[in-house]
Protein backbone atom coordinates (compact mmCIF):
# COMPACT_ATOMS: atom_id res chain seq x y z
CA UNK A 1 0.00 0.00 0.00
CA UNK A 2 2.72 2.67 0.99
CA UNK A 3 4.73 1.24 -2.55
CA UNK A 4 1.85 2.38 -4.65
CA UNK A 5 1.49 5.66 -2.63
CA UNK A 6 5.16 6.07 -3.31
CA UNK A 7 4.76 5.50 -7.03
CA UNK A 8 1.67 7.51 -7.29
CA UNK A 9 3.12 10.89 -5.72
CA UNK A 10 6.33 10.24 -8.11
CA UNK A 11 4.04 10.07 -11.21
CA UNK A 12 2.03 13.24 -9.98
CA UNK A 13 5.57 14.79 -9.37
CA UNK A 14 6.69 13.65 -12.38
CA UNK A 15 3.83 15.01 -14.37
CA UNK A 16 3.30 18.13 -12.90
CA UNK A 17 6.89 19.17 -14.07
CA UNK A 18 6.14 18.08 -17.38
CA UNK A 19 2.70 20.58 -16.97
CA UNK A 20 4.96 23.32 -15.98
CA UNK A 21 7.81 22.89 -18.61
CA UNK A 22 4.80 23.23 -21.34
CA UNK A 23 2.87 26.19 -19.91
CA UNK A 24 5.42 28.23 -18.64
CA UNK A 25 6.53 29.58 -22.23
CA UNK A 26 2.92 30.14 -23.32
CA UNK A 27 2.71 32.37 -19.41
CA UNK A 28 5.94 34.30 -20.20
CA UNK A 29 4.89 35.27 -23.64
CA UNK A 30 1.65 35.94 -22.46
CA UNK A 31 3.39 38.07 -19.47
CA UNK A 32 5.66 39.79 -21.66
CA UNK A 33 2.82 40.90 -24.16
CA UNK A 34 1.29 42.72 -21.48
CA UNK A 35 4.69 44.61 -20.12
CA UNK A 36 5.50 47.82 -21.25
CA UNK A 37 9.01 47.87 -22.89
CA UNK A 38 11.20 49.17 -20.52
CA UNK A 39 10.13 46.38 -17.97
CA UNK A 40 10.89 43.35 -20.38
CA UNK A 41 14.20 44.22 -19.55
CA UNK A 42 14.08 45.21 -16.36
CA UNK A 43 16.31 43.23 -13.96
CA UNK A 44 15.89 41.13 -11.47
CA UNK A 45 12.97 39.48 -14.08
CA UNK A 46 9.79 40.14 -12.89
CA UNK A 47 7.44 36.95 -13.44
CA UNK A 48 4.49 38.89 -13.11
CA UNK A 49 3.97 42.54 -14.56
CA UNK A 50 4.30 45.90 -12.12
CA UNK A 51 2.32 47.48 -14.85
CA UNK A 52 -0.32 45.97 -17.31
CA UNK A 53 -0.74 47.82 -20.32
CA UNK A 54 -2.03 46.53 -23.94
CA UNK A 55 0.54 48.80 -25.81
CA UNK A 56 2.09 46.20 -27.59
CA UNK A 57 -1.32 44.67 -28.90
CA UNK A 58 -2.30 48.11 -29.88
CA UNK A 59 1.84 49.19 -31.62
CA UNK A 60 1.65 46.18 -33.88
CA UNK A 61 -0.97 46.99 -35.71
CA UNK A 62 0.22 50.91 -35.86
CA UNK A 63 3.59 49.27 -37.03
CA UNK A 64 2.19 47.26 -39.23
CA UNK A 65 -1.12 45.59 -41.36
CA UNK A 66 -1.41 42.67 -38.85
CA UNK A 67 -5.06 42.22 -39.67
CA UNK A 68 -4.11 42.01 -43.54
CA UNK A 69 -1.67 39.41 -42.68
CA UNK A 70 -4.35 37.39 -40.14
CA UNK A 71 -6.73 37.16 -42.47
CA UNK A 72 -4.13 36.06 -45.40
CA UNK A 73 -3.47 33.49 -43.07
CA UNK A 74 -6.56 32.15 -42.55
CA UNK A 75 -7.71 32.40 -46.12
CA UNK A 76 -4.82 29.89 -47.19
CA UNK A 77 -4.81 27.95 -44.33
CA UNK A 78 -8.73 27.22 -44.35
CA UNK A 79 -9.13 26.71 -48.37
CA UNK A 80 -6.24 24.70 -48.53
CA UNK A 81 -7.26 22.45 -45.76
CA UNK A 82 -10.52 21.65 -47.07
CA UNK A 83 -9.15 21.06 -50.73
CA UNK A 84 -6.81 18.53 -48.94
CA UNK A 85 -9.74 16.83 -47.18
CA UNK A 86 -11.53 17.10 -50.14
CA UNK A 87 -9.22 15.30 -52.58
CA UNK A 88 -7.00 12.71 -49.70
CA UNK A 89 -10.55 11.02 -48.54
CA UNK A 90 -11.21 10.17 -52.48
CA UNK A 91 -7.07 9.03 -52.39
CA UNK A 92 -7.30 7.25 -48.83
CA UNK A 93 -10.54 5.65 -50.08
CA UNK A 94 -8.39 4.02 -53.38
CA UNK A 95 -5.89 3.09 -51.36
CA UNK A 96 -7.91 1.54 -48.36
CA UNK A 97 -10.41 -0.66 -50.59
CA UNK A 98 -8.87 -1.64 -53.82
CA UNK A 99 -5.36 -3.58 -54.96
CA UNK A 100 -4.14 -2.78 -57.83
CA UNK A 101 -0.81 -2.78 -59.70
CA UNK A 102 1.38 -0.06 -58.48
CA UNK A 103 -0.36 -0.02 -55.28
CA UNK A 104 2.47 -0.21 -52.82
CA UNK A 105 4.91 1.72 -55.06
CA UNK A 106 1.95 4.55 -54.98
CA UNK A 107 2.11 4.56 -50.96
CA UNK A 108 6.25 4.06 -50.86
CA UNK A 109 5.96 7.18 -52.70
CA UNK A 110 3.66 8.94 -50.49
CA UNK A 111 5.48 7.54 -47.46
CA UNK A 112 9.21 8.94 -49.18
CA UNK A 113 7.51 12.76 -49.53
CA UNK A 114 7.95 13.00 -46.00
CA UNK A 115 11.30 12.11 -45.75
CA UNK A 116 12.53 14.75 -47.73
CA UNK A 117 13.15 18.83 -45.67
CA UNK A 118 10.70 20.97 -47.52
CA UNK A 119 13.01 23.41 -48.32
CA UNK A 120 15.26 21.12 -50.75
CA UNK A 121 12.43 21.74 -52.99
CA UNK A 122 12.27 25.69 -52.51
CA UNK A 123 14.40 26.35 -55.46
CA UNK A 124 12.94 24.84 -58.13
CA UNK A 125 9.50 25.54 -57.22
CA UNK A 126 10.73 29.04 -57.03
CA UNK A 127 11.67 28.60 -60.74
CA UNK A 128 8.24 26.85 -61.70
CA UNK A 129 6.07 29.75 -60.25
CA UNK A 130 8.09 31.91 -62.21
CA UNK A 131 7.74 30.63 -64.97
CA UNK A 132 4.09 30.42 -64.59
CA UNK A 133 3.68 34.39 -63.09
CA UNK A 134 2.85 33.01 -59.99
CA UNK A 135 5.05 34.88 -57.33
CA UNK A 136 3.53 36.89 -54.74
CA UNK A 137 0.36 35.92 -54.77
CA UNK A 138 -1.59 33.72 -51.98
CA UNK A 139 -2.83 30.98 -54.71
CA UNK A 140 1.18 30.10 -55.09
CA UNK A 141 0.84 29.24 -51.49
CA UNK A 142 -2.55 27.85 -51.89
CA UNK A 143 -0.99 25.31 -54.82
CA UNK A 144 2.28 24.81 -52.47
CA UNK A 145 -0.11 23.51 -49.47
CA UNK A 146 -1.86 21.85 -50.71
CA UNK A 147 0.03 19.55 -52.90
CA UNK A 148 2.71 19.07 -49.78
CA UNK A 149 0.17 18.39 -47.52
CA UNK A 150 -2.08 15.27 -49.61
CA UNK A 151 0.23 12.32 -49.45
CA UNK A 152 0.64 12.56 -45.43
CA UNK A 153 -3.30 13.51 -45.20
CA UNK A 154 -3.90 10.61 -47.80
CA UNK A 155 -1.68 7.97 -45.19
CA UNK A 156 -3.78 9.00 -41.96
CA UNK A 157 -7.00 9.14 -43.76
CA UNK A 158 -6.41 5.60 -45.24
CA UNK A 159 -5.81 4.58 -41.61
CA UNK A 160 -9.11 5.90 -40.82
CA UNK A 161 -10.88 3.84 -43.53
CA UNK A 162 -8.89 0.59 -42.57
CA UNK A 163 -10.75 0.20 -39.52
CA UNK A 164 -14.12 0.74 -40.68
CA UNK A 165 -15.64 -2.99 -42.20
CA UNK A 166 -16.48 -2.85 -45.67
CA UNK A 167 -19.60 -4.64 -45.06
CA UNK A 168 -21.23 -1.43 -44.18
CA UNK A 169 -20.72 0.42 -47.72
CA UNK A 170 -21.88 -2.93 -49.60
CA UNK A 171 -25.13 -2.87 -47.37
CA UNK A 172 -25.64 0.68 -48.51
CA UNK A 173 -25.14 -0.50 -51.97
CA UNK A 174 -27.34 -3.99 -51.83
CA UNK A 175 -29.98 -1.36 -51.05
CA UNK A 176 -29.58 0.67 -54.23
CA UNK A 177 -26.98 3.71 -53.38
CA UNK A 178 -24.03 3.86 -55.56
CA UNK A 179 -20.24 3.49 -54.28
CA UNK A 180 -19.83 7.19 -53.97
CA UNK A 181 -22.96 7.31 -52.50
CA UNK A 182 -22.19 4.68 -49.60
CA UNK A 183 -18.72 6.84 -48.86
CA UNK A 184 -20.62 10.39 -48.50
CA UNK A 185 -23.70 8.44 -46.68
CA UNK A 186 -22.61 6.04 -44.80
CA UNK A 187 -18.76 5.37 -44.36
CA UNK A 188 -18.09 9.46 -44.07
CA UNK A 189 -20.20 10.43 -40.83
CA UNK A 190 -18.68 6.90 -39.69
CA UNK A 191 -15.02 9.15 -40.36
CA UNK A 192 -15.66 12.29 -38.90
CA UNK A 193 -13.21 12.15 -36.11
CA UNK A 194 -10.73 11.30 -38.37
CA UNK A 195 -11.75 13.86 -40.83
CA UNK A 196 -11.67 16.67 -38.40
CA UNK A 197 -7.94 15.45 -37.02
CA UNK A 198 -6.65 15.36 -40.74
CA UNK A 199 -8.08 18.96 -41.58
CA UNK A 200 -6.64 20.37 -37.87
CA UNK A 201 -3.32 18.51 -38.76
CA UNK A 202 -3.62 20.60 -42.12
CA UNK A 203 -4.49 23.68 -40.89
CA UNK A 204 -1.90 24.31 -38.21
CA UNK A 205 0.38 23.35 -40.97
CA UNK A 206 -0.48 26.23 -43.44
CA UNK A 207 -0.99 28.63 -40.44
CA UNK A 208 2.76 28.14 -38.96
CA UNK A 209 4.47 27.81 -42.65
CA UNK A 210 7.49 30.37 -43.15
CA UNK A 211 9.40 28.98 -45.63
CA UNK A 212 7.91 29.13 -48.45
CA UNK A 213 5.63 31.95 -47.36
CA UNK A 214 9.53 34.04 -47.22
CA UNK A 215 9.97 32.63 -50.22
CA UNK A 216 7.45 33.21 -52.85
CA UNK A 217 5.87 36.62 -51.00
CA UNK A 218 6.96 40.10 -50.87
CA UNK A 219 4.00 41.99 -51.02
CA UNK A 220 2.45 43.75 -47.95
CA UNK A 221 -0.62 42.96 -48.76
CA UNK A 222 0.05 39.14 -49.27
CA UNK A 223 2.22 38.70 -46.68
CA UNK A 224 0.90 35.98 -43.97
CA UNK A 225 1.31 35.88 -40.51
CA UNK A 226 4.31 33.92 -40.30
CA UNK A 227 6.36 36.42 -42.31
CA UNK A 228 4.78 39.45 -40.18
CA UNK A 229 6.60 37.77 -37.14
CA UNK A 230 9.13 37.51 -38.77
CA UNK A 231 9.65 40.69 -39.66
CA UNK A 232 9.95 41.95 -35.27
CA UNK A 233 13.27 40.09 -35.82
CA UNK A 234 15.23 43.24 -36.85
CA UNK A 235 19.22 42.96 -37.99
CA UNK A 236 20.33 44.64 -34.27
CA UNK A 237 16.99 44.07 -31.69
CA UNK A 238 14.35 42.06 -31.60
CA UNK A 239 11.21 43.98 -30.71
CA UNK A 240 10.41 41.45 -27.82
CA UNK A 241 6.68 42.84 -26.38
CA UNK A 242 5.41 43.27 -30.81
CA UNK A 243 6.21 39.56 -30.76
CA UNK A 244 4.63 38.52 -27.68
CA UNK A 245 1.78 40.11 -28.69
CA UNK A 246 1.55 38.94 -32.12
CA UNK A 247 2.36 35.16 -30.82
CA UNK A 248 -0.59 35.19 -28.56
CA UNK A 249 -2.89 36.48 -31.74
CA UNK A 250 -1.56 33.78 -33.76
CA UNK A 251 -2.21 31.32 -31.16
CA UNK A 252 -6.09 32.72 -30.29
CA UNK A 253 -7.49 30.75 -33.86
CA UNK A 254 -5.67 27.15 -33.22
CA UNK A 255 -7.30 27.08 -30.02
CA UNK A 256 -10.32 27.88 -30.59
CA UNK A 257 -10.42 25.39 -33.46
CA UNK A 258 -9.11 22.72 -30.87
CA UNK A 259 -11.65 23.75 -27.97
CA UNK A 260 -14.63 23.33 -30.75
CA UNK A 261 -13.27 20.15 -32.11
CA UNK A 262 -11.74 18.65 -29.05
CA UNK A 263 -14.41 15.74 -28.74
CA UNK A 264 -13.02 14.93 -32.69
CA UNK A 265 -9.76 15.03 -31.83
CA UNK A 266 -9.32 12.78 -29.13
CA UNK A 267 -11.65 9.82 -30.99
CA UNK A 268 -8.94 10.76 -34.26
CA UNK A 269 -6.10 9.87 -31.96
CA UNK A 270 -7.15 7.22 -30.48
CA UNK A 271 -9.00 5.32 -33.22
CA UNK A 272 -6.92 6.49 -36.69
CA UNK A 273 -3.75 4.61 -35.79
CA UNK A 274 -2.12 3.44 -38.96
CA UNK A 275 -2.07 -0.40 -40.00
CA UNK A 276 -0.11 -2.42 -42.31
Amino acid sequence: MAKSRVLLSLKVLYLSFHLVLMVFPLYWIVMTSLKPKKDIFSFPLHYWPQQFTLENYINIFKISKFHVYIGNSLLVSVLSAVIVIAISILSAYVMARFTFRGHKQIMMAFFSTQMLPGFVSLAPLYLLLAELDLINTRFSLLILYTVGLIPFSTIMLRGFFQRIPSSLEEAAMIDGCSRLGSLYRVILPVMLPGIASTFIFAFVQNWNELFAAVMFIDSESMKTLPVAMNSFIMKFDVDWGAMSAGTVLSVIPTVILFAFAQRYIVEGLTQGAEKG
